[in-house]
């Protein structure tokens, strides 16, 4: 893994509650490579309780592997960019959702707002997205974020093609060396497997 000390990223995650528990064995690499971490969270991913745990054990989780008090309000999102409080964003999981308010340029969740705000500077916005449309309705909106200038994705895959075909998912063991690539301004390939 490539040395991230000193790093300081935002970890945002939205729904896609089937793939947190990747996510956060992410994060907690991050941060053994000297990451400073941040925990983010959507509105529903702070507040709905699922099959996979309830939201307060998923929020105090995170918390815990970043070692402080997670963002959970625009007010509270909004400050990143402005003041430089981060070097890099990532979204993990990113759902369709909130990836197609980021190519429409909606900004109305506390994700977004955070992905808004550090754009004002120019960072990067690291996705892991998380779908079961990526192949078809979403399909247009990860094409738009792609040709958009500091967007970048951790590769995809079909997870189930033979029972969902348009689905894909993010490559989460990919996330650390996603992110060592794009604070150099480089996408990871490739990018569909």
């Amino acid at each position: 893994m490539n040395d991230l000390t000193g790093e300081r990223i935002g970890f945002v995650v939205t729904g896609s509650f089937c793939t947190f528990s990747a996510a956060f064995a992410q994060a907690k690499l991050l941060r053994k490579a000297g990451a400073e971490l941040t925990p983010i969270f959507s509105e529903h991913a702070a507040a709905i309780d699922t099959r996979f745990g309830t939201a307060a054990e998923r929020v105090a989780e995170l918390e815990e592997i970043c070692g402080k008090p997670a963002i959970r309000s625009i007010a509270q999102a909004e400050p990143l960019g402005p003041r430089n409080l981060l070097d890099l964003l990532v979204v993990a999981p990113c759902t369709a959702n909130t990836a197609a308010k980021l190519a429409n340029g909606i900004t109305d969740t506390t994700a977004t707002m955070a992905v808004k705000s550090m754009l004002r500077r120019q960072k990067p916005i690291v996705l892991a997205i998380a779908t079961n449309d990526a192949l078809r309705a979403s399909a247009k909106n990860i094409g738009l974020l792609l040709n958009t200038k500091h967007y970048y994705f951790v590769p995809l895959r079909q997870d189930a093609p033979a029972e969902k075909p348009a689905s894909m998912v993010a490559d989460f063991t990919k996330l650390p060396e996603t992110v060592a690539l794009a604070r150099d301004g480089k996408q990871i390939q490739p990018i569909f497997g």
